[in-house]
């Protein structure tokens, strides 16, 4: 996420955090390198003069002159100052009106709208338990309806039928009414994009919002697009009355420009971002939250909330009893504890929320090569029998060859995946009657939460093999 700039502004927080004396000239050349990282990440200009000035103005005041830690206390005018060009904290949906509250979503052709239609429809459904109905307005583009279809069954929603010979307007106006005859609280009016803005495009999609009075009209925009979502923004802005901003692709390498523009240019609220091409990717837009990781410090908040929401806490807790009573750990535990890393989104899903100094030496090679190891050990595992996952004894020279083959891979894999399964057997005997919990009591916060002590006490999970090296 923002990779340039986050490597550009974590380097310059680490260089100012240890200033013990702020001066004219230093604020200076720390502005100048802000300024530097902010126009190479694509940010508009208009938005980085602003920036650069307001920090200008609050670093040279008593606020950083007079503090104990002026370092510090310059890379918290940084961090509020960028949470507050995005917009500070959290802007929620509004949904409150008679029901079906409507959602248009409107942006370019290739920003993701169709994708995060489906991804919001997910979030109203599982977060705020409403009823769901979406639409697709958008007959020019070659199986749109048929894709708005199909990711709507994945997100737990309903679909309203529409074809390419209609017109949007008879379509939304259709879906409308089909919403409120069957009580549906929520109506998401996913609508055409083009490859440019047309005078067409704007025309049509007045008309849409005219007709269906929507209590949110969200703007989706490719966060990727830098300096170009400003401009686009700025012409939607004209167009409609805007009330939120949806960033998708956040997750790719993007320069970071789009999120610190587009709150500026529009003066809507950033509400969502879009962070895996999963249907379950994606997030509320926490300003303060976005800030910290542009910084590089992370965001362990919304990693423990990522591993709440995905692990199985029914699984873990009985896993922990068969610990604690001493019985063996076999193979297919060590497979529910893989399947659990992929259910959480992955390792790089998991690292970009962490602070940059303890990534640091886990490059993008190494965690694509990581997902693939689990990925491997997954596929030996599922070439054996259930016998063989209950008493890994049996797995002799004939039973390794024929499961190597099964899984498509060498039998010193198989070897390998033994080998660690045995050294993770040997710990799980250590934590036989409660000695897990005094373990993570003593690496601190008490083994409570998801993550018991092993963020609470500062500490880090060891990295899987390969990680880290050079």
């Amino acid at each position: 996420m923002a990779t340039a700039l986050t490597d550009k502004l974590s380097l310059l927080v680490k260089k100012i955090s240890g200033q013990a004396r702020i001066t004219e000239a230093n604020v200076q050349d720390m502005l100048r390198e802000v300024r530097m990282a902010l126009l190479e990440a694509d940010v508009a200009l208009p938005v980085v003069r602003d920036f650069v000035a307001r920090v200008k103005d609050k670093a040279m005041g008593h606020e950083v002159l007079g503090s104990l830690k002026p370092g510090q206390a310059l890379v918290g005018i940084v961090h509020r100052e960028l949470a507050a060009t995005m917009g500070e904290g959290v802007s929620d949906l509004n949904l409150s009106a008679q029901p079906p509250a409507v959602i248009l979503m409107a942006g370019l052709q290739g920003s993701g709208k169709t994708t995060t239609t489906a991804k919001l429809s997910r979030h109203l459904v599982q977060k705020r338990k409403k009823k769901v109905l979406t639409v697709s307005g958008d007959v020019y583009r070659p199986a749109a309806i048929e894709q708005l279809k199909t990711v709507t069954a994945q997100a737990g929603a309903d679909w309203f039928p529409s074809t390419p010979e209609q017109k949007p307007l008879d379509i939304a106006r259709a879906a409308l009414d089909h919403a409120k005859k069957h009580f549906y609280d929520v109506l998401i009016v996913d609508t055409a994009g083009r490859l440019a803005i047309d005078e067409a495009l704007m025309q049509e999609i007045k008309t849409l919002h005219g007709a269906l009075n929507p209590v949110e009209t969200l703007f989706v925009v490719d966060a990727m697009q830098g300096q170009d979502a400003a401009n686009t923004a700025k012409a939607f802005k004209d167009a409609l009355p805007l009330t939120g901003i949806v960033l998708t692709k956040v997750d790719g390498d993007s320069r970071g420009g789009a999120a610190l523009s587009v709150r500026q240019v529009t003066g809507a609220p950033i509400k969502f971002a879009g962070v895996s091409e999963k249907i379950d990717g994606l997030e509320v837009f926490d300003a303060d939250r976005h800030a910290g990781r542009i910084l590089g410090m992370g965001d362990v908040v919304a990693l423990v909330e990522q591993v709440t929401a995905n692990v199985d806490i029914e699984a873990a807790k009985k896993l922990a009893d068969k610990v604690k009573k001493g019985d063996n750990f076999d193979l297919q535990d060590f497979l529910g504890q893989l399947q659990q890393m992929k259910q959480m989104g992955g390792l790089s899903s998991l690292m970009d929320k962490l602070p940059s100094q303890l990534t640091a030496k886990a490059s993008d090679a190494d965690l694509g090569r990581a997902e693939k190891d689990i990925r491997r050990k997954e596929g030996i595992i599922n070439s054996m029998t259930a016998e063989e996952r209950r008493k890994p004894d049996l797995l002799k020279a004939s039973r390794k060859r024929r499961i190597a083959t099964g899984a498509g891979v060498q039998v010193q894999e198989v070897n390998r995946l033994l080998k660690e399964f045995e050294q993770m057997q040997g710990m799980m005997k250590q934590m036989k009657g409660g000695a897990l919990m005094k373990m993570m009591r003593r690496m601190g916060g008490g083994g409570k939460g998801p993550l018991g002590g092993l963020l609470g006490g500062g500490g880090m999970p060891p990295l899987p093999p390969g990680m880290g090296k050079r």
